[in-house]
């Protein structure tokens, strides 16, 4: 039954290939049309996985905003290391945990943004860290 709108309902509509009188509703196929069927279903299950694969890629690609949410994050956890550092300097007592994950926020492989702004002040933080890291272990090595 579908309801159209406030003046009712229509009946359902006779579905395709009805059966015709004196046809019972039910059949058996016989045992060559059912080996027929079957490769059939294998190339479904092949299809449908080539279609995942398909939109997985798909969402792998992201468009040109996800490449700049991905350099902001990335910018962002460089800062939160960064003044992790300087709140630690000046506590007194810089732990070698925080200057691993500079050393890692550092090396992460930065995405492209495609806004010039954007690269320009990503390249400033990852110079700033560069440069924080170097301090870092030079304060580190031994007195000669």
């Amino acid at each position: 039954m579908k309801v159209t709108g406030p003046t009712g309902a229509q009946g359902a509509a006779a579905p395709r290939g009805a059966a015709r009188p004196g046809e019972s509703g039910f059949s058996l196929e016989s045992a060559g049309s059912a080996s027929e069927a079957a490769p059939a279903g294998a190339l479904s299950a092949a299809a449908s996985v080539s279609s995942l694969d398909v939109l997985l890629a798909l969402q792998e690609v992201g468009g040109p905003l996800e490449k700049r949410r991905k350099a902001v994050r990335r910018a962002g956890r460089l800062l939160d290391v960064l003044d992790e550092v300087k709140l630690a300097l000046l506590d007194g007592a810089l732990p070698p945990a925080a200057l691993d994950r500079l050393l890692a926020a550092i090396r992460e492989e930065r995405p492209g943004a495609d806004d010039p702004k954007l690269e320009s002040l990503l390249d400033e933080i990852e110079t700033r860290a560069q440069v924080e890291l170097a301090k870092l272990e030079e304060a580190a090595k031994p007195a000669s």
